[in-house]
């Protein structure tokens, strides 16, 4: 008997990764849209150009197109030649490879070379679900905030990686983008506009506030919603720019609210976490800081959604965290 399977984003059965996902299929659109307007961007991949969208863009602007392989170090490296020559190259591969494998090709060709280089890790954190460890990304945040001159953004949704993508195309420092799996959650209306660098303030709780990036965004603002119609005063800071950090946004909250929770789909030590606690050690305030995320694990081997719900990363497991600090 042929039974369908079920090929939703929420299913157990979900693991075809050359589907274009929805804000995946984002990059290749605002990539199009930018060339269109006269911007000078160029576009690469490691033989991902079906998983991230980038075929689309192929497909419009061969000529600005280049598929280098499973070669992802030589992508990195040949981007920043390219970025010499006066265009802004775009590359994306997943971000287990990105951001680790070609770490020193980033730091010395890219960041030390200061050439505006647009890198795109995607299928971050542990979305990669039954692929396991080789393909989980919980270490990319630390290693990329690390290297000096490197701005490291990790959008929500596609609606947020749409603007920043704009941005991108006048900021003058190269970026590394961490994005999802590309069936993000809705966050953001399509017109709601950001700016690099500076963090979106949903509202700052009095009891208790949280700070997420990526994927994570979603599942606090759930966890926001129902604190709060519990009576509880919880607030949402949506930190996409991981570096440079909004200060003033984190110390502002940290002087409200009696507890900062952070919350990020990567190891606690070095990401989102660390980078607030720095500030708050800096500016000292009353409030106390609890860090959520991969308890310097080595993440376990599931589907997706059951990863996110065993790591308290949804929004009843972020709702839980909090409740325990309340």
């Amino acid at each position: 008997m042929n039974v369908k399977p079920d090929l939703t984003p929420e299913s157990w059965q979900y693991r075809d990764l050359n589907t274009r996902a929805p804000s995946l299929s984002v990059l290749a659109d605002t990539l199009i849209e930018l060339a269109d307007a006269g911007h000078p961007v160029a576009a690469g991949t490691a033989d991902l150009q079906h998983s991230n969208g980038l075929v689309k863009f192929a497909k419009v602007y061969p000529e600005r197109f280049v598929q280098f392989g499973i070669s992802e170090q030589n992508m990195v490296s040949a981007a920043a030649g390219i970025a010499t020559t006066g265009m802004i190259p775009y590359v994306a591969t997943f971000a287990s490879f990105l951001g680790l494998l070609t770490c020193e090709q980033i730091r010395m060709d890219v960041a030390y070379c200061a050439q505006p280089v647009r890198l795109i890790g995607h299928h971050t954190g542990i979305s990669m679900g039954f692929y396991g460890t080789s393909h989980h990304a919980t270490e990319d945040i630390s290693t990329m905030r690390a290297i000096a001159d490197l701005t490291v953004v990790s959008p929500a949704d596609g609606a947020q990686l749409r603007q920043l993508l704009r941005h991108s195309a006048t900021y003058a420092q190269p970026i590394y983008f961490r994005t999802g799996r590309g069936h993000d959650p809705v966050v953001y209306a399509p017109d709601h506009t950001f700016s690099l660098g500076k963090a979106e303030v949903h509202r700052i709780g009095k009891d208790l506030t949280i700070v997420a990036c990526g994927m994570a965004v979603h599942g606090a603002k759930q966890a926001m919603e129902a604190l709060n119609a519990a009576g509880h005063s919880v607030g949402l800071i949506d930190m996409h720019t991981i570096k440079p950090l909004d200060v003033e946004a984190v110390t502002e909250a940290a002087n409200a609210s009696k507890v900062i929770l952070t919350v990020e789909e990567h190891n606690i030590l070095g990401g989102l976490g660390s980078a607030v606690a720095e500030v708050m050690a800096e500016n000292p305030t009353g409030a106390r800081l609890k860090r959520h995320g991969i308890m310097d694990e080595y993440a376990l081997i599931s589907p997706p959604k059951r990863l996110y719900e065993h790591y308290k990363l949804d929004g009843d497991g972020i709702r839980q965290v909090a409740l325990g600090l309340l």
